[in-house]
Formats: structure tokens, C-alpha cells, sequence
């Protein structure tokens, strides 16, 4: 398996070699492309690099081109699909190299697309899951306030879209745009098999200067050119069912039974409609249901 390189440098380095880079197959050739960039001198990418345009070509050119991986490439990931949930606004070329390095035709994959995105980006992402049959848009789009509830909606109106999906699905990845990942498909489903039907949640009882997020009013204001969202003095009512509230990451990893959990139990909901006025309640949702007492759920 080759191993793919990505340097940034900037035009001020002067060097007198250049080394033509697009995949580098073995160590030796790393260690020369590491050698490089500590002596100063710089690494070219081929021009073969940037992905073929879908605008230029054909559903199956495009992928053909672009080398796409159309077959499982072993067994164990045939039997332990993912569904992935992406959220995305803008970079559509962003958000295509994500997509591709995530890509595998086992998976499931449901994309949000903001609804303040621009027509142009809304065409081509709806053009590029129009190559792909296991690729699915959300059925409804939010207009997304960033450490709003609508960014947590998002999510979750791709999960109740794929929930009750036909492939059998294992595990829930949630990523943003910018996101990339730095394990293989394998790695990845290797690493969550070992977890055994646990969650990745990870999160900590809030800090003194994280806990205002919770205990007063927060509402999203939008306006013809920007969005944000507005702290006011209002205090909120406990969260009910006398949860404890944690704090987290809003990206997380979760199985198929959570899922079923946070769309159906009614804790779930209920913390869900308290969360709607609170900052970034997608740090709190995940982790504070995940750490709900087993014997209790």
C-alpha cells in the first residue's frame, strides 16, 4: 500500500532540487522526501494530483479516473459497514477529497448541506451523490448557526434519514468538511470492533467557565449576511430528568443501538427540546446521554 504525502510550502524556500511527489511506495523514498523538507528544499506535487472535475466528465469516467474503490477490500469491512453523517457549508474540493478518502461501497453516507449554501455548491455536491447509490442528501435541510441547535439538528435529521437504513450498518461516524481522516477504512473498522458496542463520547463534567453554556439562554440570530448566536441574562430551568449535563466533543462515534436510543427514549427527547436555547449543544447531547447508567436506559 503507498503511502500519500501532502506538504504546504511557501514560495520564499529556495532550493536548488526539486522531487516530483504523487505517491511515495516505500520507506526510503519518505525518508528522501523528509530529508528534503528539513534541508529547505522544495516538494512538488504531480499535476496528476488534483482529482478529475465531475464537471468534465461522466459518473463513470469519474470514478474510473479518480480511482474510486468500488469492492470491499476484505471481508471484515464487508460485514461491518459505517454510515457516515457529513455536514458541510462551502469547498466543494474540500469537501470532495474527504469524501473520496472516506469513501468505501459498503458504507452508507448521508450528507447535510447547509441551506444558506450557495446554489452553485448545493448543484455540484447533489451531482456528485448522484454517482453514488449507498450516498443519500438529508431530507431536510437546516440553516446552520454555528454552536447553535441547528448544527446539532443537522446530524441528527441525517440519522433519523438512515437509522432504519437496509445495510446493516455497525457504528455512526459524524464529520464536518475540513475534517480528514488519518486511519484506512480497516483501521478504522478494526479499532470500533475492539470497543466491543461501546461509544466514542468523549467528555468531562463542565469546567466553571463552560457551564454559563447551560444555565442561561442562548438564541440564534440570523441575518441576511451573517449568523450568530446571542447570550442573554435568562436563566434556564434544570435539564430534566435530573440529568447530569457533560461536556464533549460534538464529533463522536456511536452504534446503531445508541442511535435507536437517541431518537426514540424519551430522556433523549426531552434533553433534546432543553438543549435548543443552550451554546454548542452538540458538546453536551452525545456525551451526557452516553453517560447515562446503563441500568437505567
Amino acid at each position: 500500500m503507498s503511502l500519500a504525502v501532502f506538504i504546504l510550502y511557501t514560495n520564499s524556500i529556495v532550493a536548488d532540487k526539486y522531487l516530483h511527489v504523487r505517491e511515495i511506495p516505500n520507506t526510503s523514498a519518505l525518508a528522501e522526501a523528509c530529508d528534503m523538507v528539513v534541508t529547505g528544499k522544495k516538494i512538488f506535487l504531480d499535476k496528476i494530483t488534483p482529482m478529475t472535475s465531475l464537471r468534465d466528465v461522466s459518473c463513470q469516467q469519474y470514478l474510473i479516473q479518480n480511482h474510486y474503490i468500488m469492492e470491499p477490500l476484505s471481508q471484515e469491512e464487508a460485514e461491518f459497514p459505517l454510515l457516515y453523517i457529513m455536514v458541510i457549508h462551502k469547498d466543494f474540493d474540500t469537501f470532495e477529497r474527504l469524501f473520496r478518502a472516506i469513501y468505501m461501497p459498503q458504507n452508507v453516507y448521508c450528507v447535510h448541506v447547509d441551506e444558506k449554501a450557495t446554489d452553485a455548491f448545493k448543484k455540484a455536491v447533489g451531482k456528485l451523490q448522484s454517482c453514488f447509490s449507498n450516498v443519500f442528501l438529508a431530507s431536510k435541510s437546516e440553516s446552520v448557526v454555528y454552536a447553535g441547535i441547528s448544527r446539532l439538528q443537522a446530524d441528527l435529521n441525517c440519522l433519523r434519514d438512515l437509522v432504519a437504513s437496509r445495510v446493516p450498518w455497525k457504528y455512526v461516524i459524524n464529520t464536518c468538511g475540513q475534517d480528514f481522516p488519518l486511519k484506512t477504512n480497516k483501521e478504522i473498522v478494526q479499532y470500533l470492533k475492539g470497543l466491543k458496542g461501546k461509544n466514542i463520547t468523549p467528555g468531562v463534567l463542565p469546567p466553571p467557565h463552560i457551564i454559563r453554556r447551560t444555565k442561561y439562554v442562548h438564541l440564534e440570530q440570523r441575518y441576511s449576511l451573517f449568523s450568530f448566536m446571542l447570550w442573554t441574562l435568562m436563566r434556564k430551568a434544570p435539564a430534566p430528568h435530573n440529568l447530569t449535563i457533560y461536556f464533549g466533543s460534538a464529533y463522536v462515534a456511536f452504534t446503531r443501538e445508541f442511535a435507536n436510543f437517541v431518537l426514540q427514549d424519551q430522556r433523549a427527547i426531552d434533553l433534546l427540546k432543553w438543549s435548543k436555547d443552550t451554546y454548542s449543544p452538540d458538546e453536551h447531547f452525545w456525551v451526557t446521554l452516553n453517560r447515562i447508567p446503563v441500568k437505567f436506559i
